[in-house]
């Protein structure tokens, strides 16, 4: 019987999921108890706009992980509105959420999944890989005919073992000290260009990135485009480039997320996460800033 299990167990994790997950797939795992299913919904100007919106409804089993609480190391003003937690907090917190190296995660919001891709990112991050993103999120649930709850949940405690990566991070020392990095700026064009600024007290971008607003990524319904056309989308901006050696950022080290997202949905090799991303940057009057378009990309 045990090695039947561990059989099973085994083959379970060859089939992970690892990028988006549709919501057929989710509901027909729903009473798996090595599935867990996270809230992500999240609104920078009302934080707890995401909480009240759990509570009127979700999806079954699903618990909810506040962007600010779960995620996020306390604020020193120089570290950017979302700094990275270090890797033993991370750890605890995933632990608590029930996530062992045995559970597929299933991650969600109402916001094309730009929210759910910060929980999917930290958890590769720390080395589990089996994360995936609800494609759609939970309109693309309820337009299924799924049911929603409004009991809150949790899940029992399990021992999460983290395996960091820190090759998928950036820090800003090593943004001062990189040479010739493909920036790749995924805020919306007019807080790229320093036409505005609704959250940092600086406008413009770091010199040289490029802009890829995260939400090229999603069709009109909030569903992530297929992975050929985010390939040729992502090969224009890359150009000869590897995608491998490209640096994503954004205002706070969330939605930078949903670009790597969809760069390995498009099948491309993993880019990696400055974390402080805008609002460290700026923080530091001393650091330049860039505003207006950026000169062509050269082959080099």
């Amino acid at each position: 019987l045990h090695r039947l299990i561990r059989r099973q167990r085994q083959m379970c994790i060859r089939d992970r999921f690892s990028t988006l997950v549709h919501p057929t797939t989710l509901h027909a795992h729903l009473e798996d108890p090595d599935w867990a299913v996270f809230d992500c919904r999240f609104d920078l100007e009302d934080p707890d706009a995401g909480e009240a919106a759990y509570l009127r409804g979700h999806i079954p089993g699903a618990v909810y992980v506040h962007l600010d609480r779960a995620l996020c190391a306390p604020r020193t003003g120089r570290n950017g509105r979302h700094p990275l937690p270090p890797t033993d907090l991370l750890a605890e917190i995933f632990a608590g959420l029930g996530i062992d190296e045995h559970v597929q995660v299933i991650a969600y919001d109402d916001r094309g999944g730009g929210f759910a891709a910060r929980l999917w990112w930290s958890l590769r991050y720390l080395g589990h890989p089996a994360a995936a993103v609800l494609d759609g999120g939970i309109q693309a649930w309820f337009e299924a005919g799924f049911p929603l709850t409004t009991d809150p949940e949790r899940r029992p405690r399990r021992t999460f073992i983290p395996r960091p990566r820190p090759d998928r991070l950036v820090t800003v020392e090593d943004m001062i000290d990189a040479q010739d990095l493909l920036l790749i700026d995924s805020r919306s064009r007019e807080r790229y260009l320093g036409e505005e600024e609704p959250l940092d007290p600086v406008a413009g971008h770091i010199p040289g990135a490029r802009n890829r607003f995260w939400g090229t990524n999603l069709d009109p319904q909030g569903r992530f485009l297929s992975p050929e056309s985010l390939r040729l989308s992502w090969k224009r901006l890359l150009g000869t480039r590897d995608s491998a050696q490209a640096v994503v950022y954004c205002g706070s080290g969330v939605t930078g997320c949903h670009n790597i997202l969809s760069m390995l949905h498009a099948g491309l090799a993993e880019p990696r996460l400055y974390a402080g991303s805008w609002s460290e940057w700026c923080s530091d009057p001393a650091r330049p800033v860039a505003t207006g378009e950026e000169p062509p990309l050269s082959d080099g």
